[in-house]
């Protein structure tokens, strides 16, 4: 069976197991008072794809969400798996 590197739009599930969505990349980005632009030259990816992933528009490939997760937790935040109350994300302690 062969299977597609892209993801789903709504939920996006990396490497690490961990599920983030386009609304913890927002915020994420929020509490780390970056642009998009900040974000995107920081990941390596283009602000164009930054904001169709942000907004949900776009099917990004797996290997595009690892290096906004990377960047984000490398610049100060931890995504929160969903836990009975909804996925999430803090600024690490």
């Amino acid at each position: 069976m062969k299977t597609s590197s892209r993801v789903d739009k709504k939920t996006i599930t990396l490497y690490s197991g961990r599920m983030i969505t386009p609304e913890q990349i927002r915020g994420a980005r929020a509490m780390l008072s970056l642009t998009q632009a900040e974000l995107a030259k920081r990941a390596g990816i283009s602000t164009t794809g930054l904001n169709n992933i942000e907004s949900g528009g776009t099917d990004p490939k797996a290997s595009t969400l690892r290096a906004i997760q990377t960047t984000l937790e490398s610049a100060g935040v931890e995504f929160i798996p969903e836990n009975g109350g909804g996925a999430g994300v803090r600024l690490k302690k």
